[in-house]
């Protein structure tokens, strides 16, 4: 690790995840059918979104793009929905409709070894999958962590999503590291791996998850530099740099 100055992390499941909270969801649900103006009946429409839902992510991921928060409401998910009422409330249909599956809250020991990795003297950065542009720039305000990060890339954002190596490249280039001298942190065996390793990033450090092993449908092809059982690990990897 000693030619490593760089460290991009994964956050969906590598340093948050979802926790069910039914109100909250059931909260979610309705703030986004009155966004909308939805005269459907609840189960109807969230059973037609789920669809509309499920054949983006098959185009998402065979494509390897994303889109911006609108084109993904008007064009995906609520075509058949007045653009006058979806188009202003797209970045909000998007926070709701990632919080209709639950709350967002981070793994034990985040936040601090964040801060302790720039401590360190690291440039640390975030590559992700994400349909949103707010929600993770707005958690790393709120849990104060904003100044630990360089570079966000965001695949809603510059279109690129992983495991395309040219969205892992943009990181490095952004953050003024050669793909070489950065790692990338993430839980996916497949997505995560595949990525960093094509983009030629020095080190991948597995965030191993349970239940991410199948979550692609396919076994990984490439093996990770490290696995870690929780991020604090990452200390025992990432040691001062001089």
């Amino acid at each position: 690790m000693q030619n490593l100055d760089a460290i991009f992390f994964d956050v969906g499941a590598t340093l948050r995840y979802v926790v069910e909270d039914k109100e909250f969801a059931a909260a979610a649900e309705r703030e986004l059918m009155e966004l909308v103006g939805s005269t459907e009946e609840h189960d109807a429409f969230f059973e037609k979104l789920n669809k509309n839902w499920k054949a983006y992510r098959k185009w998402a991921k065979t494509e390897l793009l994303d889109v911006s928060e609108m084109e993904l409401w008007l064009q995906y998910l609520l075509p058949d929905y007045p653009a006058d009422k979806v188009a202003p409330n797209a970045a909000r249909l998007t926070r709701l409709w990632r919080d209709h599956d639950g709350r967002r809250v981070v793994h034990d020991g985040t936040l601090e070894t964040l801060r302790e990795l720039k401590r360190r003297g690291y440039k640390l950065g975030i590559i992700a999958n994400t349909i949103t542009e707010t929600e993770i720039p707005d958690w790393m305000c709120r849990d104060h962590v904003a100044d630990c990060f360089t570079t966000v890339i965001l695949s809603s954002k510059v279109r690129l999503r992983k495991p395309d190596p040219a969205i892992y490249l943009l990181g490095a280039r952004c953050i003024g590291s050669a793909p070489e001298a950065c790692a990338y942190v993430g839980d996916n065996p497949v997505r995560d791996v595949e990525g960093a390793k094509a983009a030629n990033f020095g080190a991948m450090v597995l965030f191993e998850d349970a239940g991410t092993a199948d979550r692609e449908g396919k076994a990984p092809t490439v093996l990770p530099d490290y696995t870690i059982k929780s991020i604090p690990e990452l200390l025992d990897l990432f040691p001062p740099r001089t």
